[in-house]
């Protein structure tokens, strides 16, 4: 069984640019933790752990791995459209 957490932030350069891609997503556990982009897509792609987001309404909007019409791998949420805009909303991390 996957291990779960929460994402509370991300990086990404520029901030505003929604067409270039999250670098980092990082949260609190027991610790404060952040991991590239790529660790986290290999850790869902591998059943290793599953992340999710906290939306507004309280409820857990979980991430999934999606692939651009150029063949590159990113995180959205299941709710999400063809943006990320549920990790595009997260704070950056430290």
């Amino acid at each position: 069984m996957a291990n779960t957490a929460q994402i509370k932030c991300i990086n990404k350069n520029p901030r505003v640019d929604p067409y270039h891609a999250i670098t980092h997503v990082g949260g609190y556990v027991t610790s404060q933790w952040k991991i590239t982009l790529e660790d986290a897509i290999n850790k869902i792609e591998r059943g290793e752990w599953s992340f999710y987001v906290e939306r507004s309404t309280g409820d857990r909007a979980w991430i999934k791995v999606a692939i651009s019409k150029y063949g590159n791998k990113y995180l959205k949420t299941e709710a999400d459209g063809d943006e990320p805009n549920n990790l595009l909303s997260l704070p950056e991390c430290p």
